[in-house]
C-alpha cells in the first residue's frame, strides 16, 4: 500500500477504539480490528491514517492523477480547483488548504442541511466522518450536490461496517465518537453506515459513485458525481 497523500510506504498501527463504543455499535472482534486500522494505522512519513488515505485516493480520482496529493496541489489543475471542506479531514486538511480555491466550513457551524453557499459554486466538496452525525444524511448529500458545479464531485468518508446494512440509531442510547463527557449533541452518532452506504448517495441525486479502499475492509471513501 502507498500513501495517497505523500507516497509513503511504511505504516504504524495503534488501537484507538474503546470497549464502550465497541459495545454500543455491537462490533464483532474482526469488525473492531478493522475499524481500529481505519483510524489508527498511519503513514510513517506524513501521519495520515487509512481513512485519510482512502479519501485522498477519491480526490486524486477526480483530479485524474496518481501523483501524491502533496504534489498535485502545485499543478495547474490543483491551483485552479475550488474546494469546500466541511469539517477537518484530519491530516489531509493541511494539504487541502494548499489548493488554489480552498474554502473551509466548520461543522456544526456550517449546517449540512443548509450549506451557506450558492448553487454551483465548487468543483469539489469534501467531508470526512461527518455525515453520520447529521440527522438526515440524504438531504445533507443533496445539499452537497447543490453547491457543486456541473461535472464536480463530492468526496467523503463515513465509518462503514461492511458486513451489515445501515441502521438509524434513533431510540438507541446516545453514542459519540469522542469523549461523551465533553461531546455535544451535534456530535452524537445518528446513523451507523453499512454495505448499502452508497445507496444514500444515489438517493441524493448523484448518478455515479466510485468507492476507494485503503486496506479493505478497513477504510473506504466515496467519490460521487452527477454527470
Amino acid at each position: 500500500m502507498k500513501c495517497s497523500v505523500c507516497g509513503g510506504t511504511a505504516f504504524t498501527s495503534r488501537a484507538v477504539l474503546w470497549e464502550g463504543l465497541i459495545a454500543e455499535w455491537q462490533l464483532s472482534r474482526p469488525e473492531a480490528d478493522y475499524v481500529d486500522r481505519q483510524q489508527g494505522e498511519t503513514c510513517n512519513s506524513c501521519g495520515s491514517n487509512l481513512r485519510s488515505i482512502a479519501l485522498g485516493d477519491a480526490v486524486r480520482s477526480f483530479l485524474g492523477t496518481r501523483a501524491p496529493l502533496r504534489e498535485a496541489v502545485n499543478s495547474a489543475a490543483g491551483q485552479s480547483l475550488s474546494i469546500l471542506e466541511i469539517n477537518e479531514a484530519g491530516t489531509l486538511t493541511p494539504v487541502l488548504r494548499q489548493f488554489g480555491g480552498y474554502v473551509f466550513g466548520a461543522y456544526p457551524e456550517v449546517d449540512m442541511h443548509a450549506i451557506p453557499y450558492a448553487s454551483g459554486t465548487f468543483d469539489i466538496v469534501i467531508h470526512s466522518d461527518t455525515l453520520e452525525h447529521v440527522p438526515n444524511p440524504v438531504h445533507a448529500l443533496a445539499e452537497c450536490r447543490r453547491v457543486l458545479k456541473p461535472g464536480g464531485a463530492l468526496c467523503f468518508t463515513v465509518p462503514v461496517i461492511v458486513g451489515r446494512m445501515t441502521r438509524d440509531r434513533a431510540g438507541l442510547p446516545k453514542s459519540f465518537h469522542g469523549d461523551p463527557s465533553t461531546a455535544t449533541d451535534d456530535l452524537v452518532v445518528q446513523t451507523e453506515f453499512g454495505a448499502d452506504a452508497w445507496t444514500y448517495v444515489m438517493e441524493a441525486g448523484f448518478n455515479r459513485v466510485n468507492i476507494h479502499a485503503a486496506g479493505y475492509p478497513a477504510a473506504t471513501a466515496f467519490a460521487a458525481y452527477c454527470d
